[in-house]
């Protein structure tokens, strides 16, 4: 019977030892795959105003435990790749309909986490100051992106000078009536500024007006409407969106502070969307 206790009491000693090691060795795993504080945030964003705006708000976001690196592009592809594939943390350039229609093309699986400014496109051109000077057989350039043409297309529609099918996005075969036989010319958005000197007009988003000293207010000839959906937004990876360093992001960008920096330094050329 004594024989049968102690054999007992050495398997319940063995037991508990390696119910022991056990808990210790899930412990030390949650040590271990326990992620680091994140301290940097690394957002991707096209220079004016994007990067302007996050320039101001870095002593915001030191004064919340955050390090803040700019990564600037001069295009709309690959800061939504680079966020993506996990090389930057978030993005700054783009609204809602064109993120849509990225996500859609490119089988990313980006999200918009808040909204910070509006950028009224203008119709722009160094040959003529009014709409009435506008010639027949008129070239007119606009961006090549699908959100973006349609965009810079509704301006010409709501001016009167074409008119279109009924299609969600409109692309120059969409054009119904065209009384002045304008030509469409489509191109990537940087580019636009550039030929301004080669075509008689360009509908130029705002962000790449400002970057090539053009004033939205004083030389556009028209203005897109206040009221325009197309919002600027922070996009994030899916799955991203509630982590805390990326709330802390999006609290600065529609801070007060912020609201009143735009005011300031853009003039009403840019709004401020919260």
């Amino acid at each position: 019977m004594l024989r049968n206790f102690l054999k007992i009491a050495v398997a319940g000693a063995l037991a508990l030892g390696l119910t022991a090691c056990t808990k210790e060795e899930k412990k030390e795993k949650v040590v271990q795959q326990a992620e680091p504080a994140k301290t940097v945030i690394k957002v991707g964003a096209t220079p004016v105003p994007h990067a302007e705006i996050l320039e101001f708000v870095k002593p915001l976001l030191k004064k919340k435990g955050y390090d803040l690196q700019i990564v600037e592009f001069t295009d709309y592809v690959t800061p939504n790749i680079a966020v993506d594939e996990g090389e930057l943390d978030a993005n700054f350039f783009q609204h809602s309909p064109y993120l849509t229609e990225f996500n859609s093309n490119k089988k990313t699986h980006l999200v918009k986490t808040v909204s910070v400014h509006l950028e009224p496109m203008g119709f722009y051109s160094k040959k003529i100051k009014s709409l009435d000077e506008l010639k027949d057989e008129a070239v007119i350039a606009v961006p090549n992106d699908p959100t973006n043409e349609s965009r810079a297309l509704d301006i010409l529609e709501k001016q009167g000078l074409l008119t279109f099918n009924d299609v969600a996005l409109k692309t120059a075969l969409d054009i119904k009536t065209n009384p002045k036989n304008l030509f469409i010319k489509e191109l990537d958005a940087p580019q636009l500024p550039r030929i301004l000197d080669e075509v008689d007009a360009a509908i130029i988003n705002t962000n790449y007006a400002l970057a090539a000293d053009l004033n939205p207010l004083d030389d556009a000839i028209v203005l897109e409407s206040k009221d325009s959906p197309y919002a600027n937004i922070v996009a994030v990876k899916e799955g991203n969106e509630n982590k805390d360093y990326i709330k802390a992001l999006d609290e600065v960008l529609t801070s007060k502070e912020v609201k009143d920096f735009i005011k300031e330094k853009y003039k009403g050329a840019i709004i401020a969307a919260f």
